[in-house]
């Protein structure tokens, strides 16, 4: 990096510390007095407050976001010899959490346009023995979902959304209603709060939102070693609860998640305009709605030469995702091959994450544009 050029994060975790600590450290503190580490009061009041947020009548916290997706698919009566049918364009905890289940994961290609589920793929993917579908809202994009429900309708299929980039998007459904946050529209939304997260806790953390008491109960239990009381055990169930004090952390940056929200699109507006005239490829939003942001990326060509130069100038970045899941090793004895979703692994090998959290000073972002625009020779 050249003398006097800026130095741009990729991800500021500490920024988003730092606008809300003493309020963090407070509610830190009062659940230090307290004492009440498992099972807290912050727990019962985070998962209240998170449910009205995403218009859910109900949530429960759990361990990760991981947890949240294995706990619904149990909950929803996925098992041995069904089919779950996601997206190969994601981290593997969405995939993984089918294995947990002792599902057969099964992949479905991509829209070249939102990066999310193609829904004629997935209808193209269905069989005697699909019971689910697992919708991820890549980048915290909606788009698609409202297909996909339809799908899911029609075939009596159960729709999990996996919300762990989502949060604080939402998405217009039934034109004569109010916008739906992503969770909302399937059976159940499961939230990830990893700390680089819009809504991002003080480690692991997650939570799963639904509008089913029955479902909300059978999850509230399998969180908690399947207890109904202290040593009474419904079912044999899983250590995955929320410890009270990341639900503190929660507590307060919920309440600033919209905000935060709104500073995300700021900057990924100032992309867009800043390099629409450039030979780049955006993730499209094809819904009414708030995409929620979570990352901004980029399609080319160029994208590992485009990384190397942005590192050369200070610029972080990121790929998400370099190898699609079909193609992991963890598969490798599935029989998926290479070509089978070529949309998925055509984003895999020109997708570029830039810089992106609700601090990120705008100076920086159009030193970002500067570069990339250096790049192309313009």
């Amino acid at each position: 990096m050249a003398s006097g050029e800026l130095r741009v994060r990729f991800n500021d975790i500490l920024a988003t510390y730092y606008e809300a600590a003493p309020e963090t450290l407070a509610a830190i503190a009062r659940v230090i007095e307290k004492g009440d580490f498992i099972g807290g009061r912050a727990v019962t009041e985070f998962e209240q407050d998170f449910a009205k947020f995403c218009g859910a009548r109900f949530a429960v916290g759990c361990a990760s976001g991981t947890a949240a997706l294995h706990v619904a698919l149990l909950a929803a009566g996925i098992g041995d010899g069904d089919e779950v049918i996601t997206t190969p364009m994601t981290f593997i905890a969405t995939a993984e959490a089918i294995g947990h289940a002792r599902a057969k994961v099964v992949f479905a290609d991509i829209d070249a346009r939102t990066l999310n589920l193609d829904p004629t793929a997935v209808e193209a993917a269905i069989t005697p023995r699909t019971r689910a579908v697992i919708f991820v809202h890549l980048h915290g994009n909606p788009s698609g979902l409202k297909e996909i429900a339809e799908i899911c309708r029609r075939h009596d299929l159960v729709l999990i959304e996996d919300c762990a980039q989502a949060h604080g998007g939402f998405l217009k459904v039934d034109m004569n209603a109010p916008l739906q946050h992503a969770g909302t529209v399937g059976a159940v939304g499961c939230f990830s709060f990893f700390p680089a997260k819009n809504l991002g806790s003080f480690g692991d953390a997650g939570a799963v939102i639904t509008d089913h008491e029955g479902m909300a109960e059978h999850i509230r239990r399998l969180v908690n070693h399947g207890r109904r009381d202290k040593y009474l055990h419904l079912c044999e169930g899983f250590n995955y609860r929320l410890d009270t004090l990341q639900a503190a952390v929660l507590q307060v940056r919920l309440r600033k998640l919209s905000t935060a929200v709104e500073k995300r699109n700021s900057i990924c507006t100032r992309y867009e305009n800043g390099l629409a005239n450039l030979p780049l490829a955006f993730q499209e939003m094809t819904v009414e709605g708030i995409h929620a942001r979570h990352l901004f990326a980029i399609g080319t060509d160029s994208r590992d030469d485009l990384q190397k130069f942005l590192a050369s100038r200070g610029i972080e970045t990121g790929i998400h995702y370099p190898i699609p899941l079909h193609l992991q090793p963890a598969y490798a004895n599935r029989g998926f091959k290479e070509g089978q979703f070529p949309v998925a692994e055509k984003v895999a090998r020109t997708t570029l994450s830039l810089p992106l959290y609700s601090q990120l000073p705008m100076d920086h972002v159009d030193y970002v544009i500067e570069s990339i625009h250096k790049f192309f020779g313009q």
